[in-house]
């Protein structure tokens, strides 16, 4: 990750519209498909600094996470033993297997993504469920993308592809409906003015609190629609 946009992550994460609303919508699929009596082992794959920590414990009894870059672990967090500062690789094992992995906008960031969601396989027990999140469509890419060092964006049959060569895949549907026309024109934007990545920042309040406001109108009216537009995909897999 870019060190500026490493700085600034827990309060892009904690106040942006963009990191509330993608939240807000892993929540709403962990409630439909959370077990009775909840998950036993949960690991969040590219956790950061743990931000989503406090609210799995609603979901899960334990939580570990995964986090390669150190930068954005801190001090307290790492102490704690929670969090392992390394890269999600074969060479990463656990004594007990997992019932819930998360990758929240992580497998785009991957070489070899396919190796990554066969080890998650290895590492859940039967039944146990993987959550995804990836950036849809390569058309929208953009300085963002590039600012995030990507490989790829993902289409609906690209990341069912890539989870069915180890996972039983339920639902894979696209998300942040009304970001796909707006980020399209970034797209042709930049194609003009060939600007250089820059670090997101917070919207003002209003502008912050209206776009949240329209990604939780959208996912109450749109949620279940498989409507193939869509700037993000939400996939749930489970080991077979």
């Amino acid at each position: 990750m870019d060190p500026g946009y490493a700085r600034r992550y827990r309060e892009l994460y904690e106040r942006h519209w963009w990191w509330r609303a993608r939240e807000a919508v892993v929540l709403g699929e962990l409630d439909r498909i959370k077990p009775s009596g909840g998950w036993r082992r949960a690991l969040d794959v590219g956790c950061g600094d743990g931000l989503l920590f406090g609210r799995l414990g609603a979901y899960a009894a334990h939580i570990e996470g995964v986090e390669p870059d150190e930068t954005l672990v801190s001090p307290e967090r790492a102490a704690g033993g929670r969090i392992h500062i390394r890269a999600f690789d074969s060479t990463f094992r656990s004594d007990r297997p997992y019932d819930l992995i998360l990758f929240l906008d992580v497998l785009e960031h991957m070489d070899d993504a396919a190796g990554v969601v066969v080890h998650a396989a290895d590492l859940l027990e039967a039944g146990g469920v993987a959550l995804v999140t990836v950036p849809a469509f390569r058309h929208l890419w953009t300085t963002h993308d590039d600012l995030n060092h990507h490989r790829t964006r993902y289409t609906r049959a690209e990341l069912h592809a890539l989870l069915s060569g180890a996972l039983q895949v339920e639902k894979v549907r696209y998300f942040f409906r009304w970001v796909h026309p707006a980020k399209a024109v970034q797209r042709a934007t930049e194609g003009v003015t060939r600007r250089q990545p820059t670090a997101p920042t917070v919207p003002p309040a209003p502008l912050n609190a209206t776009m949240y406001a329209m990604s939780r109108v959208e996912e109450a009216v749109l949620g279940w629609s498989t409507i193939p537009v869509g700037s993000s995909l939400l996939a749930v897999a489970r080991k077979r």
